[in-house]
């Protein structure tokens, strides 16, 4: 019997580098997916928990908030669209806008594993990544997160109803602080079977080689 292995991915949406992780993550689960089975649980971080609406336009944000030029930004950012490309995420050639709160994304994401399972969550996960990097559109605009929602497969009316209240936001909150009281201040951060930390945009090999160490392991047993 192939052993199961459960993944946190604790990420936030307004992560580049977390949409690169998760594309490089699912292609070492491909090419394990006959040697084991993977439960994936997405779990919530913001990276701007306390950006206003309206968002900052993204230069300014990552300039301040590294100590970079607008060269150095410019240059980054054609890195982490060459890297992303490869995990299977087409980033929009001019790079995103503006940076946004992505509570609301949070709280659909929830959702999803709630009333629907995870492989409909990780089908939202990926659309609202796509939202956000590869359309380059605002996540303050609730009708380019409730497309998402459509082309992930779920209920748009439900998905309305989310975002017109405060439902899940208790939820999230408290997932939220799960994980930074475990230490987590930075993403993406990958735990497996509740034992192993990976940190980074990890490259499929290096996925590969972890899982792959557990699987053994579970042979062993």
């Amino acid at each position: 019997m192939k052993p199961t292995i459960k993944i946190d991915f604790v990420s936030d949406i307004a992560c580049p580098w977390c949409a690169v992780g998760l594309g490089n993550l699912n292609q070492a689960m491909d090419e394990l997916k006959d040697q084991a089975n993977f439960e994936v649980y997405f779990r919530p971080f913001e990276l701007n928990p306390h950006m206003p609406q309206g968002g900052q336009d993204a230069i300014e944000h990552l300039t301040e908030k590294y100590g970079l030029t607008v060269e150095q930004v410019q240059a980054n950012q054609a890195n982490i669209r060459a890297k992303a490309l490869d995990a299977g995420f087409a980033f929009h050639s001019e790079g995103r806008k503006r940076v946004y709160n992505t509570f609301d994304a949070h709280r659909l994401i929830h959702w999803a594993a709630q009333e629907y399972d995870l492989s409909k969550q990780a089908a939202l996960k990926t659309e609202l990544l796509n939202t956000y990097f590869c359309l380059a559109v605002s996540l303050d605009d609730q009708q380019n997160l409730l497309n998402a929602v459509t082309r992930a497969g779920l209920d748009l009316h439900r998905a309305q109803a989310i975002l017109s209240s405060d439902e899940f936001a208790k939820e999230v909150r408290e997932e939220e602080a799960v994980y930074t009281n475990k230490g987590i201040s930075s993403v993406p951060s990958i735990i497996l079977n509740d034992q192993y930390l990976l940190q980074g945009a990890q490259p499929p090999e290096a996925f590969v080689s972890a899982l792959s160490q557990i699987i053994q392991a579970s042979d062993s047993i």
